[in-house]
């Protein structure tokens, strides 16, 4: 099954504008882009036969040029990640059987989690999926502290008993009562699979409310009644975060300096 990850990348972001070209220094205190973070960790992914990064700004472009990566201009009327994929897609010669689009603020996302995917994706039932990672304690206290303090950190995800998705959100879900005793909570990780018949379809719907309320442009498949397939992923010892909010730079060099990640 032939595979290509594309890392959607834009500069205009609502909460933090210029992001993909925020500097995060690694365990040697060597310092590199977010994008060329998130690049790497592409790369590092087996399986998969080329990488893009997809951007419609040419700061972005050049930075990405200039760390070796392969560019793939997308327009400004791209809403979000997926539809940036879509119209990455038109621009191969060959559609691929699975796109992955690999989100340009995750740089600590593990390449099992990626093959994971790509693995899951050779059910042809399969459209789409994006893998869950079960909360660990430092998790969900930095999710919570995050919705205590006003700020948005990661989504979680909810499932029904066969794997699909039932919702995501920006809100911890289910709700934590105790960080003594709490629940089970689902870390959705920001990584999606999809068949590029179902980014096609995807282009065709409008925005529906939820996608609009939550900010996430999964929601738009639950909306049009698409499963999306959730792949359960093990961390493995290391802690899994993106890059929402400039908070974030230092737990994201926390990690680094812990992985000895250069």
């Amino acid at each position: 099954m032939s595979a290509v990850i594309f890392i959607p990348a834009r500069y205009a972001s609502t909460r933090y504008p210029g992001k993909p070209l925020v500097e995060l220094k690694g365990a040697t205190g060597e310092a590199k882009s977010l994008i060329q973070r998130s690049w790497e960790a592409a790369k590092a992914v087996r399986g998969a036969d080329a990488v893009y990064v997809l951007t419609d700004d040419s700061r972005i472009a050049e930075a990405a040029r200039g760390f070796g990566a392969d560019v793939l201009m997308t327009s400004e009327n791209a809403r979000n990640g997926t539809e940036r994929c879509a119209e990455g897609v038109a621009q191969l010669a060959t559609a691929p059987d699975c796109v992955v689009n690999l989100q340009g603020d995750a740089p600590l996302t593990p390449a099992w989690f990626v093959e994971a995917l790509i693995e899951r994706m050779a059910d042809p039932a399969v459209r789409m999926a994006t893998p869950i990672l079960r909360c660990d304690t430092e998790t969900l206290t930095n999710f919570v502290t995050d919705r205590q303090n006003g700020r948005v950190g990661g989504t979680t995800a909810v499932a029904r008993a066969d794997g699909t998705a039932l919702y995501f959100s920006k809100e911890v879900l289910p709700f934590v009562g105790s960080l003594e005793t709490p629940p089970e909570v689902w870390h959705h990780v920001g990584v999606y699979a999809y068949r590029p018949e179902a980014l096609e379809a995807y282009m065709s719907w409008p925005e529906g409310p939820l996608e609009k309320a939550e900010g996430l442009e999964q929601l738009r498949f639950l909306e049009n009644g698409v499963p999306v397939t959730c792949v359960p992923v093990e961390g493995k010892g290391r802690v899994f975060w993106e890059l929402n909010n400039p908070v974030d730079v230092a737990r994201i060099e926390g990690v680094l300096a812990k992985e000895g990640i250069a």
